[in-house]
């Protein structure tokens, strides 16, 4: 079985479909959904927690920290990171199980955005690709327990970039696995901020990133250039 794990800070607006859609992708089977909170200011716990979802808060706010909080909870073998703006496929945790009776210890869905646009097309093409630079947590993530545990987990000094970094531990571990469908994501981050506008700061960060630079200086560079931003 599987724990899904979603991080979440503000998410009000959307937080009953992604859990009410999470439930009915698969009815072959029931899985585990946490929710851990980073300490919204609005209607998220509440929420959540009519929709079923087992809600936990986080010490403090931080997807790493959040993340990790609902590995230690989670009580299946499988661990499923989604995020609070991202739907699941339909039998995505049949898929899932498959992948892993074959063998995969880790691995993702490819990407598709709620918003019609060619770039965002191109974009998410890109994601059927076993690629680490093109790794990204909007894509969602399944783990199993054990290669998450010997892995570390999320690293937690990182504010950025986390869902990109664990991809290059986790690996070490055993085979990882694109799955052929996509998970269905917002495209509000690019709507609020203009589609190549949004293409080109996420490119930015993720070259200075690379290059060396610190979580601090990534985190002023995406508070400057986003609009609406949530780390």
């Amino acid at each position: 079985m599987i724990s899904i794990i979603i991080p979440t800070y503000n998410e009000a607006d959307r937080i009953a479909k992604t859990i009410k859609r999470t439930y009915t992708a698969d009815s072959n089977h029931e899985p585990e959904i946490i929710i851990v909170d980073g300490g919204s200011s609005d209607d998220t716990v509440r929420i959540a927690d009519q929709c079923g979802a087992t809600v936990v808060k986080s010490a403090r706010r931080g997807r790493a920290t959040q993340m990790n909080t609902g590995a230690s909870i989670a009580t299946h073998e499988i661990l499923y990171f989604l995020h609070a703006d991202s739907i699941p496929p339909n039998n995505f945790t049949t898929q899932i199980l498959r992948a892993y009776n074959l063998g995969a210890k880790s691995g993702c869905f490819r990407l598709a955005f709620d918003y019609d646009h060619w770039f965002l097309k191109v974009n998410a093409w890109f994601t059927r690709f076993d690629v680490n630079a093109i790794r990204f947590g909007d894509q969602s993530l399944f783990v199993t327990k054990d290669v998450f545990q010997k892995s570390g987990g999320f690293r937690e000094d990182l504010v950025m970039m986390e869902d990109q970094e664990i991809i290059h531990r986790i690996k070490k571990f055993g085979k990882f696995n694109v799955l052929n469908d996509v998970i269905l994501t917002s495209a509000r981050k690019y709507l609020d901020n203009g589609v190549y506008r949004m293409q080109w700061i996420f490119y930015r960060i993720w070259g200075l990133y690379y290059l060396g630079y610190s979580q601090e200086k990534l985190s002023h560079l995406h508070r400057k250039l986003i609009k609406n931003h949530k780390l």
